[in-house]
């Protein structure tokens, strides 16, 4: 598809946190992305498939988070470098790489994939809500419905306070396992000989099913298309050095991030392998054995219900900017956030309304039966379209005309190759085997097996046609890259006629007006001095904001004004009022400025961490020469 004109991966967002140059913030800076990401190793799919692991076949199954940590740290570190190196979410190569119809169906399977993340966010969301407050499941269902649009609201103050929100919530599921842990007091030698490959000797068949399932709830399929695209909101150097820079940290992230996440998949193994002594079918019975069975029951069961919503509410979190990255990606369909997660909201919730309503006539225990029931057929749906996503990610990052020096060497690619045939396999027998299961299930209820034989059989079929056209179109319609022939630019003539000047009354605003009049009296043009007030006040009241603060502003900004007419330039003066970006957005498309000088002013530490800069929302967001003067402070750190 044509590829002339591609938005920025999360425009909003995109290249909208600093590099600072000191070794330690600078890991901060790129410290993140994968947090967000691995959100979706630990969301409720996965609480089903590490208890009934746990509770069956104890510690026998351990080995399988070991070695799904591993491949998916391999996948989402590709994921990222190819959004560092070629400045592509992996929706954006998608429709650059393949012909329309393809790209409509990728978009298609991945938004039933997000579509099914998101019920098995609601599911865990309205149990956990049941067991801490007591709320009936249909007026949870209700909360569910509209707890995401508040979330939406904080991306408009920047991805780092997402990202601390996010691993605000895996610090509360972690904290909540390494309690109930530490108060279970697990078998450690039975845990060292769990990660040992192996399966159980008396149903080698059945942990064979658990342990295919447990690697397709871990390694998600949004995840890849959303990390590729996180990590394009650093703005580091569009160098071979920057990029190289930017790869390694992200590594470290990535490391970190999914480790955290298999200790709270292992956890819940770990704590279902001790204290469950039977199959757990229901969240509902793991919470209520938890209580039973460890010391300071009440506590321990109370825990788990929080482990259970913070995990429910960051996967939605992270469900929503997967969604918006898919759309825009895919087919460059730009709409509004909470219309997009209107739509992926309500996917999720009619089939949980539908079994809450069709099961509310039995006893309580059959409504959560059928509830996990639903929670493990959308882990299901995850695992049958990971092979779409992971075939052209392979693909794409080893492809040198793409990545250039950064395509995957040979042992990589070879190894990234052997782990997408491995998956591919596991979910192809994990479909047989589910075939299996449904007609047996079937047959016993008194329909005949040929009508799952029927339906299912055709859709294996189909999709196994569209995976081999996936895996062979690139190759089979190599695009042959060539340099564009040299056009020798034209040194048009420059005149700005109105620059504009953001000041912040600090000692940062000396540089900032050092360069604003040079380049006022080259072009002898008139300095606007902006001044944003922020605040509550501002925020709400505007421009008739009246409190002391913005008195102050008022004065000071005239203040400044008259210095600089007495150093013989024309200027004046103007207040925004609310969100910094935003309002120097508006003031310099209002006054029609066509040069814009800004200063470093940042937060500094911790506030920058959850706030971030002005600097780089309002890049991306205007269209006329902007200058960016360093803070003394920050020259040569």
């Amino acid at each position: 598809m044509d590829s002339a004109s591609v938005v920025p991966s999360l425009e909003d967002i995109h290249s909208s946190v600093p590099i600072p140059q000191r070794w330690w913030r600078r890991f901060l800076a790129f410290s993140g992305p994968a947090f967000m990401v691995s959100v979706g190793y630990m969301d409720p799919g996965n609480w089903g498939t590490d208890l009934e692991a746990g509770s069956r076949f104890g510690h026998r199954l351990l080995w399988v988070l070991v070695m799904s940590n591993l491949m998916a740290l391999l996948l989402q570190s590709l994921a990222s470098r190819l959004g560092i190196v070629a400045g592509r979410d992996l929706a954006q190569a998608c429709r650059e790489s393949y012909p329309r119809r393809t790209v409509f169906a990728l978009w298609g399977l991945t938004e039933i994939a997000i579509a099914a993340t998101d019920l098995a966010e609601v599911i865990g969301t309205i149990i956990a809500l049941k067991l801490l407050f007591h709320i009936p499941y249909l007026i949870g269902l209700a909360i569910a419905a509209t707890d995401t649009f508040l979330l939406l609201a904080l991306q408009r103050r920047g991805v780092r306070l997402l990202e601390l929100l996010t691993l605000l919530l895996v610090g509360a599921i972690a904290g909540s396992f390494f309690i109930e842990i530490a108060l279970a007091r697990p078998d450690w030698a039975g845990v060292v000989r769990g990660l040992l490959p192996g399966l159980d000797p008396l149903e080698p068949l059945d942990s064979l099913y658990v342990a295919i399932a447990m690697l397709g709830a871990t390694v998600m399929p949004h995840n890849l298309y959303l990390h590729s695209a996180l990590v394009q909101t650093r703005a580091f150097p569009q160098t071979t050095d920057g990029k190289r820079l930017a790869c390694k940290y992200n590594l470290i992230d990535s490391g970190l991030a999914l480790n955290g996440a298999l200790f709270i998949n292992a956890a819940i193994l770990v704590l279902a392998a001790t204290k469950f002594g039977e199959g757990v079918k229901t969240l509902q019975k793991a919470h209520e054995l938890i209580g039973a069975s460890l010391w300071g029951g009440y506590t321990a069961g109370i825990l788990f219900a929080i482990a259970l919503l913070a995990s429910g509410q960051s996967s939605t979190l992270t469900g929503t900017l997967a969604g918006q990255v898919v759309m825009e990606g895919f087919v460059q369909l730009r709409v509004r956030p909470w219309v997009r997660r209107l739509l992926t909201r309500l996917a999720a919730l009619l089939p949980a309304l539908f079994v809450l309503s069709f099961a509310s006539a039995g006893e309580g225990e059959s409504i959560d039966a059928r509830l996990f029931d639903l929670l493990v057929l959308s882990q299901a749906v995850l695992s049958f379209q990971l092979p779409f996503a992971i075939i052209p990610l392979v693909q794409f990052t080893g492809d040198r005309r793409r990545m250039g020096p950064f395509a995957n060497p040979f042992w990589l690619q070879t190894l990234a190759w052997f782990v997408a045939a491995i998956i591919v396999a596991l979910n192809a027998l994990l479909l047989g085997m589910s075939m299996l299961d449904w007609a047996e299930k079937a047959a016993d209820s008194g329909w005949h097996p040929l009508w799952i034989y029927g339906t299912m059989g055709p859709i294996a079929l189909m999709l196994t046609v569209f995976l081999v056209w996936v895996a062979l179109y690139p190759r089979l319609h190599s695009r042959a890259v060539s340099l564009p022939a040299f056009v020798e630019p034209q040194l048009l003539e420059v005149h700005y006629r109105r620059i504009g000047v953001a000041v912040e009354f600090g000692k940062g605003d000396s540089p900032v007006l050092a360069q604003a009049a040079a380049v006022a009296r080259v072009h002898g043009a008139p300095l606007l001095l902006i001044h944003v007030v922020e605040g509550p006040g501002a925020d709400y009241y505007g421009s008739a904001t009246d409190d002391q603060e913005s008195r102050a502003d008022r004065q000071r900004i005239g203040e400044l004004v008259e210095h600089l007419r007495k150093q013989g330039l024309e200027a004046e003066g103007e207040l925004g009022y609310g969100e910094p970006a935003s309002e120097l957005v508006r003031l310099a498309r209002e006054r029609h400025l066509d040069f814009l000088v800004l200063g470093t002013h940042g937060h500094r530490f911790f506030a920058d961490l959850a706030l971030g800069h002005t600097v780089s929302p309002v890049l991306h967001r205007l269209q006329i020469p902007i200058l960016v003067v360093p803070s003394v402070g920050e020259r040569g750190t």
